[in-house]
């Protein structure tokens, strides 16, 4: 069995994540967002879709991208 690295729950069924060279356990996908998916820097919510990235930063959405003054972004429809 593997221990998840977010909650340590030793569990038969835990996967594997491979990103940037480094591997992560976890036990569900729930610990893999809450260890591996960025949070926006405008309303903090945690980015599970595509989202927005620009200068370093990470954006829900346009409408948060552009209260941080990036009115370049737009979402795509």
């Amino acid at each position: 069995m593997a221990t998840c690295e977010v909650c340590g729950n030793d569990y038969e069924m835990a996967f594997e994540v491979r990103a940037a060279g480094a591997v992560h356990v976890f036990d569900s996908l729930e610990c893999a967002a809450q260890r591996m998916a960025p949070n926006c820097d405008n309303c903090n919510c945690r980015i599970l879709g595509h989202g927005l990235q620009t200068d370093g930063q990470f954006f829900c959405c346009a409408h948060c991208a552009r209260q941080k003054g990036h009115a370049q972004l737009v979402d795509h429809a």
